[in-house]
């Protein structure tokens, strides 16, 4: 569910002339039926509102005074957001004979008298601002305004403006509509309202209302939200300069490459532009690779898996940005492990519509094919989900099938789609007759033809941790086996620790074998991916006159400085 929760404005929104239905009440409640949150926003003062409208325990939380005042009715709780002008300031403009109300915050007049109050703002130094609302003149602290306010309530209840939608009619709630991630106008709104707004309702006032509650409960608003760009994610720039665009609820998405491609930089640049957006997400972490990323909080570590509670405890925060970090998980637990805790985030999705993206890293190893959990992990709606592999044919069938983009990366993307296609039993595209580069992809929606992209930058920079390497379990075929020249030994180093101990354990002949063959520095590049290393093990190798123990001593040396000191 990803609007979980309707915010809306009183006054000719919600209530023409001042007065709210029977039959909208009603649409109300419906609504909150569906397990949906209601917010009122609005610029009246509380002290009114609570004595004209008498179903205000209707809603979960009270935006008033424009955004100054907080009020959650089950609690009979008020909060301002704001502190009040100084008793000077409201007692000049009577003194001036301008006609005030005041709230707990806000101070309001009607026109023609906003020119006394900019005159007595300027008089007294003060950091106000003056709001318009047909006719009302209301007076604010900066910053101060209905966007502000929903943030608050969101805050309050929990909830992400992500999954929110917003309806109003008039100049104060431009930033309201624009704070929501949708915003709706109803029919009788201003001009200007309804140019900005992301969908504009046939109904007037209350009928506007009931018609996008009607939506919410008939599809979730996925058709009006499908035709709104605003949220659109850049993903990079086509050929003639133009963005291309990934819509915010859209996937499952694959970004795809071989090892040097640069698909996780690409990914990591993606996941960027969501979390700049204010987007939750959920990253699974099989090698440690995002441990050091920026704005996120880890769960589990190379010592410590994570449990599947604390992860979804740090989710319930709209705020928090998590990294599930696997790398001490057996490598055979690990699409256990994912397939669990994606049944968990389904829970969590229908409750509060997040996380909004969940990213699996190496996803060709948390759902793999024929992998028995992953075909009840994956719920109906898999929107919002982002897969990283280097081998596309090794995803779980239930996944690949489902997949609506492909972000193939690198110089090979051409054939990275051919795999692709061929895993999904599809025709391949035709090749797009260019050489491609680093920093290019091709975007590929299988019933269209590949869009060329110059991928947006990305301000992280893909480094593998060490840790990983170091302590963490790579799997069977990425580990080193020392076997010997009559491969009479079987001996499996899991990373690096595992690699020195054996290496020191084994026999002269077992450790030269390898070492001629070229198989250390050939490792170290390949699997471990670290080509100072390789490099290091490389001059050992090459070098004749060095015998087991100066080149053993040379190379568990080099790794004892880049990884365990």
């Amino acid at each position: 569910m990803r609007f979980v929760a309707l915010a809306t404005d009183y006054d000719e929104t919600l209530a023409p002339h001042g007065q709210v239905l029977e039959r909208t009440v009603a649409a109300l409640e419906r609504l909150k039926a569906s397990g949906r949150k209601l917010l009122l926003v609005t610029g009246r003062d509380l002290d009114d509102l609570l004595e004209v409208f008498a179903r205000v325990d209707l809603f979960d939380a009270v935006v008033a005074e424009n955004g100054a005042l907080l009020y959650l009715p089950d609690r009979k709780q008020e909060r301002t957001l704001a502190d009040p002008p100084p008793p000077g300031f409201a007692l000049a403009l009577g003194q001036r004979g301008v006609p005030l109300t005041t709230g707990r915050v806000i101070v309001a007049t009607r026109v023609p008298h906003e020119t006394a109050v900019l005159e007595e703002i300027k008089r007294h130094g003060l950091e106000l601002q003056v709001i318009f609302n047909k006719g009302a003149v209301m007076v604010l602290p900066s910053g101060v305004n209905k966007g502000s306010g929903l943030r608050a309530a969101a805050y309050e209840l929990r909830l992400s403006t992500h999954n929110v939608v917003a309806v109003g009619d008039a100049e104060n709630d431009h930033v309201f509509l624009t704070e929501a991630e949708l915003g709706a106008a109803v029919a009788n709104a201003l001009p200007t309202l309804r140019e900005r707004a992301d969908l504009v309702l046939r109904g007037q006032a209350n009928q506007g209302v009931e018609e996008l509650i009607d939506m919410l409960l008939s599809d979730g608003l996925r058709g009006a939200s499908a035709r709104s760009k605003r949220r659109n994610l850049i993903l990079g720039e086509d050929g003639g300069g133009g963005q291309v665009t990934v819509a915010p609820d859209s996937g499952p998405l694959l970004f795809a490459g071989n090892s040097k491609s640069g698909k996780s930089t690409a990914a990591k640049g993606f996941v960027e532009r969501l979390l700049d957006a204010g987007y939750q997400c959920c990253i699974l972490d099989p090698e440690g690779d995002w441990e050091e990323f920026d704005r996120t909080v880890q769960m589990g570590d190379a010592r410590r898996p994570p449990t599947l509670d604390e992860v979804v405890h740090a989710l319930t925060l709209p705020g928090e940005q998590i990294v599930v970090n696997l790398v001490a998980v057996r490598v055979g637990d690990r699409p256990e492990f994912c397939s669990a805790l994606l049944l968990r985030l389904q829970e969590l999705r229908a409750r509060t519509g997040r996380p909004h993206w969940i990213v699996l890293d190496e996803a060709h190893h948390l759902l793999p094919h024929g992998e028995r959990h992953a075909q009840d992990a994956l719920p109906p709606d898999v929107r919002g989900l982002v897969a990283v592999t280097v081998e596309p044919h090794e995803l779980a069938r239930s996944l690949l099938e489902r997949l609506q983009a492909v972000v193939a990366v690198g110089p090979d993307a051409e054939q990275t789609l051919a795999d692709f296609a061929g895993a999904r039993g599809l025709r391949k595209p035709r090749p797009i007759g260019r050489k491609m580069e680093r920093g290019e992809a091709l975007l590929w929606h299988p019933d269209a033809a590949p869009v060329w992209v110059r991928l947006a930058p990305t301000r992280a920079h893909h480094h593998r941790h060490v840790r990983k390497y170091a302590e963490g379990e790579l799997p069977p075929e990425r580990s080193f086996f020392f076997r010997g020249p009559d491969k009479r030994l079987n001996l499996r180093a899991r990373n690096l620790i595992q690699f020195g101990q054996l290496a020191e354990g084994v026999d002269d002949a077992t450790w030269l074998h390898h070492l001629r063959q070229g198989d250390y520095s050939r490792w170290f590049r390949d699997e471990v991916k670290d080509e100072d290393l390789s490099h290091a093990a490389e001059l050992a190798e090459r070098d004749p006159s060095l015998d087991a123990r100066e080149t053993r001593t040379r190379i568990l040396t080099a790794i004892q400085q880049r990884y365990t000191v």
